[in-house]
């Protein structure tokens, strides 16, 4: 299974391409989107960059899923809607190609990569080099890009392993009423 991980941001916006075999994960590809060809205040033109720059490593890479970091409102509201933007316009290019999306927060991403949910870039540069045993390290949305990817990878192989582990219906499990299992 390929995976396509998403760290979107409205300047840069960081891609990376994991494959998965069983419990191993290798690197395929990764890179940045850059809107500097935009103008500073042109939203529409770096939004369509940001679209057409993640439909084209769609379909260059052809992946069977992908993941998002999911935006939080940070210090200035202005930032995050802007930021917010330019994750819908990369939503819309993966939902475009009919991918199903995952989505994870920076701390689920860096949790999972680092050991702990407030490690610097450098430390998930680090940790993905060394996971993706990478001669050298990544850029700093590309290797969030990655640790994404690696997270949906890990997250995705546990799905699969409960789905497949039996029937999950309301008669084989626990049913509750006010309160109280029935």
């Amino acid at each position: 299974m390929r995976i396509l991980g998403i760290d979107p941001g409205l300047q840069r916006t960081g891609f990376g391409v994991v494959d998965i075999d069983g419990p191993r994960v290798s690197y395929v590809a990764s890179g940045t989107i850059s809107t500097a060809e935009a103008a500073r205040g042109n939203l529409p033109a770096r939004l369509k960059l940001i679209f057409e720059g993640v439909t084209e490593v769609r379909r260059r890479y052809e992946p069977q899923a992908a993941s998002v970091e999911i935006v939080f409102v940070n210090v200035n509201p202005q930032s995050t809607l802007l930021l917010g933007q330019a994750r819908g316009a990369a939503l819309a290019a993966l939902v475009a190609g009919d991918l199903p999306v995952a989505e994870y927060t920076a701390v689920q991403m860096k949790k999972a990569i680092a050991g702990h949910g407030l490690a610097n870039k450098a430390q998930v540069q680090e940790m993905v080099m060394r996971l993706l045993q990478l001669p050298g390290l990544p850029g700093k949305d590309a290797a969030d890009a990655l640790g994404l990817a690696i997270v949906h990878a890990h997250a995705a192989r546990h799905l699969a392993a409960l789905g497949s582990a039996g029937d999950l219906s309301p008669r084989s499990q626990g049913q509750y009423r006010r309160g109280r299992a029935v």
